[in-house]
């Protein structure tokens, strides 16, 4: 596969090699489902979806899970401000990020695990770290004393001076300068769900809950860990900390981070009024694949800057590919199949993979992509019937990794529009060119694009 990636591990270019032949154990930080996901939530799980598909394309068996973080102090505040239960909260949410994720074509993970369905598994890796001494207790919570690890800070480069030892904090998140004991259990507070555990009752800190959730289905040591770079830390950092302290073994060999999403340059924000869901954007008129390719196009570790006239130069590059697509599968050919076109696809294919084994240099694989479209389009009435199968096959593989052409379900023209069309047909047939343009105009109107062919006109719905 010659896959190389940057392991935020080491800070550098990296040799891809899986652990097990032909089997990757991969997992994905997912939502905290105390709100709507936004769309920079969106561009990890789109880029996390890229990657996926592409281990999927070269033939890899991906295991694939993915947390849902349904109990820490968002939702805890969430709930409380509503006055409404909990769990209320986190399925309203959890049922809207799947909806979303199906929207936006991104495959589903294999397991998605709650964190409230795997307390027996925390408070196990709980006790582990105790008696490894790396736990304390104070008062009714447990801590996890960082100064006791020696690798503390690998991940984020932080310093061994900046540790604050000694010193704990029980919030879930806090900056990187804030490098103090964290939390393990946090002994019950009023107004907070809570738990009967052997440290008494409590609930679990947001760091821990991934360390158990990710080495009970995946293992102890596993391939790849993806997040937003928010997530490096603390949350990974301590992951690590947890996870290896307790075993006693190495946790993942790659940890692939993706960059922000900011919009027209600024930090998306609700105060600004540039803060977008998926929703947001449907409304809006703009269709999710066109949203799903400007949330991939821009390399993972480069911040991605969403503008509408960004979207835009989305929806007309989607617009080519569908097109030709479209308009390959109307041609009609003669038989047989033809080298330079066999040729064409080798090639393009070739470049496609050096882009994407290239760190996963999407924008370089989408443009040799394009490329391609351009040189067959030169060609589209030398195709034979074997060399319009190659192509679209060809397509179908591209898009396995880059999931934005969506198969649509044929509806039945209504017998207006259809009595319209022949009508057109046959102003057409006596040279009526003015009556003709105008149904074309009115069907344009109603979201039906003609399109005259030497075999005849074709039609499709642009609503």
């Amino acid at each position: 596969m010659n896959l190389r990636l940057y392991n935020t591990l080491n800070n550098k270019i990296e040799d891809f090699k899986e652990i097990k032949k032909g089997k990757i154990g991969l997992y994905t930080c997912g939502p905290t489902v105390y709100d709507f996901a936004h769309i920079g939530n969106f561009r990890s799980y789109v880029f996390e979806d890229l990657f996926k598909r592409y281990l999927i394309y070269f033939g890899y068996n991906v295991k694939h899970i993915m947390n849902i973080t349904d109990i820490d102090d968002k939702t805890i505040k969430k709930s409380n401000e509503l006055g409404v239960d909990i769990n209320e909260i986190t399925e309203k949410y959890l049922k809207a990020f799947f909806k979303d994720i199906k929207t936006l074509n991104i495959l589903k993970a294999d397991i998605y695990p709650k964190a409230t369905e795997h307390i027996k598994e925390m408070v196990e890796l709980i006790e582990k770290l105790e008696n490894n001494g790396y736990a304390y207790k104070k008062e009714n919570s447990v801590y996890f004393n960082i100064e006791k690890f020696k690798g503390y800070g690998k991940l984020a480069n932080i310093l061994k001076e900046n540790l604050k030892t000694g010193v704990s904090v029980d919030s879930d998140e806090y900056d990187k300068e804030n490098v103090q004991d964290f939390v393990l259990w946090k002994g019950k507070k009023e107004d907070e769900p809570y738990w009967k555990t052997k440290y008494g009752e409590g609930r679990p800190g947001w760091h821990i809950e991934c360390s158990a959730m990710s080495m009970k289905y995946l293992g102890n040591h596993f391939d790849i860990h993806m997040g937003g770079v928010d997530n490096i830390f603390p949350h990974h950092e301590n992951e690590i900390a947890q996870a290896e302290c307790a075993t006693g073994e190495k946790f993942v060999n790659f940890w692939i981070h993706c960059q922000h999403l900011i919009v027209n340059n600024q930090k998306m924000s609700k105060s600004l009024g540039n803060y977008y869901t998926l929703e947001d954007l449907i409304q809006k008129g703009y269709k999710p694949m066109a949203i799903r390719y400007l949330l991939l196009s821009t390399h993972y570790r480069k911040t991605l800057n969403f503008t509408f006239e960004g979207l835009e130069r989305a929806i007309h590059s989607l617009n080519r590919i569908n097109d030709f697509t479209f308009s390959l599968k109307g041609l009609k050919s003669i038989k047989g199949e033809s080298e330079d076109i066999s040729n064409i696809i080798k090639q393009n294919e070739t470049r496609f993979r050096e882009n994407m084994n290239n760190d996963l240099n999407i924008s370089g694989a989408l443009g040799v992509f394009f490329d391609f479209l351009h040189q067959i389009n030169l060609k589209l009435k030398e195709l034979k019937a074997k060399d319009i199968e190659n192509v679209l096959a060809y397509i179908k593989r591209i898009n396995s990794v880059i999931g934005i052409i969506k198969e649509e379900k044929s509806i039945p023209l209504e017998d207006e529009i259809e009595n319209k069309i022949k009508i057109r047909e046959n102003a057409r047939k006596t040279k009526d060119y003015k009556l003709a343009d105008s149904i074309r105009e009115e069907l344009k109107e109603k979201g039906i694009i003609l399109i005259d062919t030497s075999d005849g006109v074709r039609w499709k719905s642009v609503k």
